[in-house]
C-alpha cells in the first residue's frame, strides 16, 4: 500500500477488534532444508539451561523450515483410523459443527445463572464477589464469542463455518436481551457506593468494576427506556452508515483517459494493459493509479491523476457526514460534549483536547525533517529537466515521483532489494524470537504436536510457551503460510485470556454431564483447552490461547525454507509483540488480561518489538545466511532501515494530519435542529486543517476525507498508533539502548515485564509507561494534557 494515498492500516486485525470492547464486554451487542546440519550449528546465545532447550530450538527452526520435519513431526498424532478428534484447540465442544450449539447452550445456561446470583445480591458476601462474577460472565460469553469469531472467517470447512456463525449470532442476540437488563448495572452501582465492599476488593477487582460501570453507562442502560430505545436505533444508524462509508467508497470520477505519450516512465506492460482504443483508460483509484504517481514523468498528467484520486464523490461525503452527525446526537444522549468526549473518557488521553496536545506537540518535532524531506525533494526536481509551472516547489503530486526517484539511486548503490531475506529462514526467524524472549523474560516457545481436529489447517503448527519459573504458561498456534482462500493481512487474535478458575468452578464442571469425558476435573472446567497452576497448591488458571496468523509464501524449491524479506521480519516481530503481551498479561481477571487495555495503549508492545527486529545484538541471535551459516553483516540492515526512512518525516506528518482531523470531526457538538448542523461541511474542516498544518496543503477542490475509511474503524481513536510510536521510541532509548548487549539483557526485560507486560490492562497506562521509564518521569504517572505534550515532543524518528 503506498503511504502517499491511502493511510497505512497502522493496527493490525487484533487491534481492530481491540477497539470494540463493547464485544468483550457485558454491555453492548455486539528432511530439513538448510544445507548445513542443524547438529553442526553454533550453539544458541540464549540461555536454554531447561532440560531438552536445545532439543526445542533445534526443532522450533525445523518444523518451520522443513515440510517433511513438519510431517514426520505431526503423524503420529494425526494418523490412525481409530483416532478421534480432540476438538478445535482442544475444546472438547467443537469435535463437530454440532458441538458449537451445544457450546452456546451450556453456556447461556452458565451465564444466565450468574445472571440471577448478581441481580439477587443482597449480602456483604454477594456484593464483595461482583466483580468476579461478572468477569466470569464476561469471560463466559467471550469463550463463545472470541473462538466462533475466529472460527467463522478462518476455517475452511463451510458446515464449521455456518454453526460457528450461529453460535456467535446467539451469544449477541443474548448479550442483546443484557443490554435491556438493568439490574445488573444498579446491583454493580450499589456495590461500587458501599465503602467496606470496594475496601475488601482486589486492585483488579476494582479496576474491573470501573470498567464494567462506564461500559454499561457508554451503552445508555440508565436512561428512561425511550431515550434508550433512541440509543439503540442511532447505534443501528452508526453502524449501518459506517459499513456503507467503507463498502461503498467510491471516487467521483472512476477512470481517466490518457494518450498513451503521456504515460512516459509507467512500465509499458501495464499501460499496454490499460489501454482501449487507442487511450490509456487509468482507474482513478488502486494500485494503476499509485503507479503512475511514482512514475509517470509528465507533471501535468500526474497533477491530474492526483487530483481525481483525492476526490470522492458526493454521496461518499453525505455518508460521512450523516455519519459523524449520528456520532454527535449519540454522544449528546448519552451526557457527553461530542463522540471524541464520550470515546476518550477510558482511554490515555482522556479528552480530544490532550489529543491535539500531543499531536501538535508532535508536528512541531516533525516539521525540521519534514523541510530537510522536502528540500531533498526539491533539488531532484530542480536537477529533472523537465519543464515545470512551479520548478521552485514541491507540488503534493511532486512528492511520490521524486521520492521513488530518490529511493531507486539509494537501491542503485546497494543491493538487489531482497538481499537480506537469505539470512531470514522463517524457522530461524521463530527461533531468534524465542531465544530473545528467553534472554529477556525467561520464557522460550516449545513445539507440541497438534491433535487430531486440534487446528484448522494441517499447516498449522502449535506452540507452547514455557516459564523457567512457572512451567507452561501459554499456547500459540501459528498459521503463518499462504494459500488460496486466505487473508494476506497478518493478525494476532487472544482465542481465550487468562483468567483464575475458582474451586468453585471447576466443582461445578465435575458434576457437569455435557462433558462426560473429561476425567481431569482441572480440563473440564475450561472445557478441555490449555490450564495450569503456577504450584501443585496454586489456584487454576485457564491459559492465554493465540492464532497467529500470516501470509508468508511457500518456497517452489520444497527442499528449501521460506525466506522472508526485512518486512516481513518486522511484521512478524510486530505481531509477536501483541502475542507476548497477552502471554504475559496473565491477570486473575479476564477483563484487564492481555491485550485488553486502553486503546491507545495496545500497539505498545507490538511497535516496540519493531526496534528489537533492527537491533543488532537481536538479530546476532539467528539471523544467518540459510545456505552458508554466515552470520548477517549489520551494515546491509543499516543500509535497508536507512532507505526505508526515505520520507519518513512526510508520512508521519500525513499521519499527523489525518488524526487531527479525525479529532476535529468527532469533537463537534452537533444536533439536528442547529443552525450549525446546517453549516457542517467536512471539506470545509479538512482545507483548513490543511492550511494551517500542511507543508504541502492538498489542493482546491480535493476531498480526501471520502477515502478516510479509519473515520469508521477507529474514531476519535487514530492517533493512537502515532501515541504508541512515540511511546515505543521512548521506552528503546531509556531501557533497551544506551549500552552493547542493552536489547537482550535480562534485567531489562525484568523490568519491562514487571512494569509493563504483566499488567495486562489492570493498570493504568501512564503508571506503566512512569514506572518503566524510571526516575525522571514520575510526572507522566498522573497523565493529562501536559504528560501527553511530553509524549509529543518525544517525537517517532527511528
Amino acid at each position: 500500500m503506498l503511504k502517499s494515498l491511502k493511510p497505512k492500516p497502522w493496527t493490525c486485525a487484533s487491534c481492530l477488534s481491540h477497539r470494540q470492547r463493547a464485544l468483550r464486554s457485558l454491555t453492548t451487542a455486539a528432511t530439513a532444508t538448510a544445507h548445513v546440519p542443524y547438529d553442526n550449528l553454533p550453539p544458541p546465545l540464549a540461555n536454554h539451561g531447561a532440560p531438552g532447550a536445545k532439543h526445542d530450538d533445534r526443532v522450533l527452526r525445523q518444523i518451520f523450515d522443513s515440510q517433511a520435519f513438519w510431517r514426520d513431526f505431526s503423524l503420529p498424532t494425526r494418523s490412525g483410523k481409530s483416532a478421534q478428534t480432540a476438538g478445535l484447540f482442544r475444546n472438547h465442544y467443537l469435535k463437530s459443527p454440532a458441538g458449537f450449539q451445544q457450546f452456546a447452550q451450556d453456556t447461556l445456561r452458565k451465564c444466565r445463572k450468574i445472571v440471577g446470583k448478581v441481580s439477587a445480591a443482597s449480602t456483604f458476601e454477594e456484593y464483595r464477589s461482583m466483580p468476579r462474577d461478572l468477569d466470569r460472565l464476561s469471560d463466559l460469553l467471550c469463550r463463545v464469542i472470541d473462538l466462533s469469531d475466529f472460527v467463522r472467517v478462518t476455517h475452511p470447512d463451510r458446515r464449521i463455518q455456518r454453526a460457528a456463525t450461529q453460535a456467535y449470532a446467539q451469544m449477541f442476540e443474548y448479550m442483546n436481551v443484557l443490554n435491556t437488563t438493568t439490574g445488573l448495572n444498579e446491583q454493580l452501582q450499589k456495590a461500587l457506593a458501599d465503602p467496606e465492599v470496594t475496601a475488601s476488593w482486589s486492585v483488579e477487582e476494582r479496576t474491573v468494576a470501573q470498567i464494567l460501570i462506564k461500559d454499561f453507562a457508554k451503552s445508555a442502560i440508565d436512561l428512561p427506556s425511550e431515550q434508550r430505545q433512541k440509543f439503540v436505533e442511532l447505534s443501528n444508524d452508526i453502524s449501518r452508515l459506517g459499513s456503507e462509508f467503507v463498502d461503498q467508497m467510491e471516487p467521483a470520477q472512476s477512470h481517466m483517459s490518457f494518450d498513451s505519450s503521456t504515460m512516459k516512465g509507467m512500465d509499458p506492460k501495464v499501460v499496454q494493459q490499460l489501454t482501449r482504443w487507442g487511450k490509456v483508460m487509468l482507474p482513478t483509484v488502486g494500485s494503476a493509479a499509485h503507479m503512475a504517481l511514482r512514475t509517470v514523468e509528465d507533471e501535468a498528467t500526474r497533477k491530474q491523476i492526483y487530483l481525481a484520486s483525492r476526490t470522492a464523490s458526493t454521496q461518499q461525503l453525505q455518508r460521512l457526514e450523516k455519519l459523524l452527525k449520528k456520532r454527535a446526537e449519540l454522544a449528546q444522549l448519552s451526557g457527553y460534549k461530542s463522540y471524541a468526549h464520550m470515546t476518550l473518557n477510558d482511554k490515555m488521553a482522556k479528552t480530544p483536547e490532550s489529543v491535539t496536545q500531543f499531536l501538535l506537540a508532535l508536528a512541531a518535532d516533525n516539521a525540521e525533517p519534514m523541510r530537510n524531506e522536502l528540500a531533498e525533494l526539491l533539488r531532484l526536481k530542480q536537477l529533472d529537466g523537465a519543464h515545470s509551472a512551479t520548478p521552485h516547489q514541491i507540488q503534493a503530486w511532486d512528492r511520490e515521483y521524486y521520492l521513488s526517484r530518490l529511493r531507486s539511486q539509494t537501491r542503485s548503490t546497494s543491493r538487489k532489494p531482497d538481499f537480506l531475506s537469505a539470512y531470514f529462514s522463517l524457522g530461524t526467524v521463530m527461533q531468534g524470537l524465542s531465544r530473545l524472549f528467553s534472554r529477556l523474560y525467561g520464557v522460550r516457545l516449545v513445539p507440541n504436536e497438534t491433535l487430531l481436529g486440534e487446528t484448522w489447517n494441517d499447516d498449522v503448527r502449535r506452540l507452547d510457551v514455557i516459564d523457567e519459573r512457572e512451567g507452561h504458561i501459554a499456547v500459540v498456534y501459528c498459521d503463518l503460510f499462504e494459500r488460496a482462500g486466505k487473508s494476506p493481512n497478518p493478525a494476532h487474535f487472544t482465542l481465550r485470556c487468562s483468567r483464575e478458575i475458582s474451586d468453585s468452578e471447576i466443582a461445578e464442571a465435575v458434576h457437569s454431564t455435557s462433558l462426560p469425558n473429561l476425567p481431569n476435573p482441572d480440563h473440564a472446567a475450561a472445557d478441555g483447552m490449555a490450564t495450569a497452576r503456577r504450584t501443585p497448591t496454586s489456584p487454576l488458571y485457564q491459559l492465554p490461547t493465540i492464532a497467529l496468523i500470516c501470509d508468508f509464501s511457500v518456497p517452489p524449491v520444497p527442499r528449501r525454507p521460506t525466506l522472508l524479506t526485512f518486512r516481513e521480519v518486522t511484521t512478524l516481530f510486530h505481531e509477536m509483540g501483541h502475542a507476548i503481551h497477552s502471554i504475559l498479561g496473565r491477570t486473575a481477571l479476564q477483563n484487564v488480561s492481555g491485550t485488553r487495555c486502553a486503546t491507545d495503549f495496545a500497539e505498545l508492545p507490538s511497535v516496540l518489538m519493531e526496534h528489537f527486529a533492527q537491533d543488532p545484538d537481536v538479530l546476532a541471535l539467528f539471523a544467518r545466511h540459510h545456505e552458508t551459516d554466515a552470520p548477517l553483516p549489520y551494515a546491509m540492515v543499516a543500509d535497508k532501515i536507512a532507505q526505508d526512512r526515505k520520507g519518513e518525516a512526510a508520512e508521519t506528518e500525513n499521519q499527523i494530519l489525518l488524526a487531527l482531523l479525525d479529532q476535529r470531526y468527532h469533537s463537534l457538538s452537533l444536533s439536528r435542529d442547529s443552525d450549525a448542523d446546517a453549516d457542517f461541511n467536512t471539506t470545509r474542516i479538512y482545507h483548513a486543517l490543511h492550511r494551517t498544518h500542511a507543508h504541502i496543503p492538498d489542493p482546491r477542490g480535493t476531498t480526501y476525507q471520502g477515502f478516510f475509511g479509519h473515520l469508521y474503524g477507529y474514531g476519535a481513536t487514530y492517533y493512537s498508533y502515532l501515541f504508541d510510536r512515540a511511546i515505543a521510541g521512548k521506552v528503546w532509548k531509556e531501557v533497551f539502548s544506551g549500552r552493547p548487549g542493552a536489547a537482550v539483557d535480562r534485567e531489562r526485560g525484568q523490568r519491562y515485564r514487571e512494569e509493563v507486560l504483566r499488567w495486562g490492562g489492570g493498570r493504568d497506562g501512564w503508571g506503566c509507561v512512569g514506572g518503566v521509564l524510571g526516575e525522571g518521569y514520575e510526572g507522566l504517572r498522573e497523565g493529562g494534557a501536559g504528560a501527553m505534550a511530553e509524549v509529543g515532543r518525544w517525537g517517532v524518528k527511528g
